[in-house]
């Protein structure tokens, strides 16, 4: 008798990787990423250029939890911060993403067995294993990636010009300026 559900045996839907968990946390090497996904490392803003694709992956494919880490930022542009849908960590000078993302897993502890790594780096995946973390190679993540950005929004689906959050955010901005404005008279 089979005890899982009828949908475990199902092959994935068209445009995932097999065996990828889009509901699984993500580290990503980022440097590692952009060539897999056409974009240029000698750019200017080839950071900039992967998180958009990201940003824009994660809104069609309903992913959370990706973070993203990028190495040889200067001081003043080192650090981490949320940006759209993901959190990108810039990596100082002198460090490497690799470092990072090593020490990354070593924070998540036990935990890491529930998130995943994309990575190329033999040395990082063999780390992430080690992690117990899943395992996804840049090219496979990269397929991932442009077949979601292809097949753009599932049908029926609204595209909402800005999320709750921007609305209340800008409703509260109104709000404010409505109250000043109205102080003046």
């Amino acid at each position: 008798m089979n005890i899982l559900p009828a949908f475990r045996n199902r092959p994935p839907r068209s445009g995932t990787c097999a065996g990828y968990n889009a509901a699984m946390p993500t580290l990503i090497d980022g440097h590692n990423l952009i060539p897999k996904l056409g974009l240029r490392l000698d750019s200017f803003d080839d950071e900039m250029e992967l998180v958009a694709r990201l940003n824009e992956f994660c809104r069609l494919s309903r992913k959370t939890g990706l973070e993203v880490y990028f190495d040889g930022a200067p001081a003043p542009y080192a650090g981490s911060r949320k940006i759209g849908l993901l959190k990108a960590h810039f990596v100082r000078l002198g460090l490497t993403a690799d470092d990072a993302i090593r020490d990354r897993l070593r924070t998540l502890g036990r935990s890491a067995k529930n998130w995943s790594v994309v990575s190329s780096d033999r040395q990082i995946q063999a780390e992430a294993h080690a992690a117990r973390a899943e395992v996804i190679p840049s090219e496979q993540f990269a397929a991932q990636v442009i077949n979601t950005l292809r097949a753009g929004p599932p049908p029926g689906d609204k595209k909402s010009a800005m999320t709750e959050t921007e609305l209340t955010e800008w409703l509260a901005l109104f709000s404010e300026k409505g109250t000043k404005d109205k102080s003046k008279l």
